[in-house]
């Protein structure tokens, strides 16, 4: 089949049965994958070129692709909560990375968030991730290194608080993602290191951290006005003319921030609210 990329050993492969349920499992020659449904070996998909069906031992047809990387960051070990697919795609976009640019990471939780920055970058950019806990980055550079089948060259991953700068002098970064409890008290260092121009990305979980994160922005006086908002993706029933909603979507995750490092010596523009309506007319009376 030309064009076609052989199955090997350590591939990550997504098995689907045809229920539509999904199974990932790590290519070995040798192995077994087994379910309730009888059991695929791991051999008779070796060699062969993905997008195949092979049948379990107890009669149920599987298709068996290569994972992409949504698959595997929803099957991935956990460590700290995994950043979903919505949100790191998203995150992607927002920070505008490219590939050759650096990014700084903190914290790198189980490896989900930095997998995607390391394929936007690519083989010319590079990641610095930061985690102030040695079991959550044994996780991440367990997961990275899995799906990268190495220990990317790009990557950095350093144990420590990011207020302590762990990475020394490297830098500056054209962008830096921030998933952590307490994003505001790390404006200064962020833009220190950040270069003008440069965003960050800050992925909190309530209302409160996005207030504070925001506010803490706007007092600091470097950035440009910050915009918040936060994906919900919601899959749809697709069964001949019964084209329907899924009753279960994916909500809320998180919101992200993102803002932009102003020019050294460069004061924002005070911000021009919109008189709330009625206030005129009152002021008038």
């Amino acid at each position: 089949m030309t064009g076609a990329r052989e199955l090997t050993e350590g591939d990550i492969v997504q098995i689907t049965d045809d229920r539509g349920r999904h199974h990932t499992v790590i290519l070995q020659a040798g192995a077994s994958f087994h379910t309730h449904r009888g059991s695929i070996s791991h051999d008779d998909l070796l060699g062969r070129p993905e997008g195949i069906v092979v049948t379990s031992s107890g009669g149920t047809p599987y298709v068996a692709l290569r994972s992409l990387l949504e698959d595997y960051v929803l099957s991935m070990p956990r460590g700290a909560a995994v950043i979903y697919p919505k949100d790191s795609g998203r995150i992607a976009t927002l920070t505008g990375l490219r590939p050759g640019w650096s990014v700084l990471e903190a914290g790198a939780g189980s490896g989900a968030l930095t997998c995607t920055l390391l394929q936007t970058v690519g083989p010319t950019g590079r990641v610095v991730s930061c985690e102030r806990r040695p079991d959550f980055a044994d996780t991440a550079r367990a997961n990275v290194t899995r799906w990268f089948t190495a220990l990317p060259e790009t990557w950095t991953l350093h144990v420590g608080d990011l207020a302590d700068r762990p990475w020394g002098d490297d830098g500056p970064f054209d962008a830096v993602v921030l998933d952590m409890l307490d994003p505001w008290e790390h404006v200064d260092t962020v833009a220190a290191v950040l270069r003008p121009g440069g965003v960050l990305v800050a992925y909190v979980a309530t209302t409160t951290q996005l207030s504070r994160i925001a506010e803490s922005l706007r007092a600091d006086g470097r950035w440009t006005e910050p915009r918040a908002e936060e994906s919900l993706v919601r899959t749809w029933h697709l069964e001949g003319l019964a084209v329907r909603p899924d009753h279960r979507m994916i909500g809320h995750t998180g919101f992200l921030l993102a803002a932009r490092r102003l020019a050294e010596g460069t004061v924002a523009p005070a911000r021009r609210r919109r008189p709330a309506r009625g206030t005129q007319g009152a002021a008038g009376a």
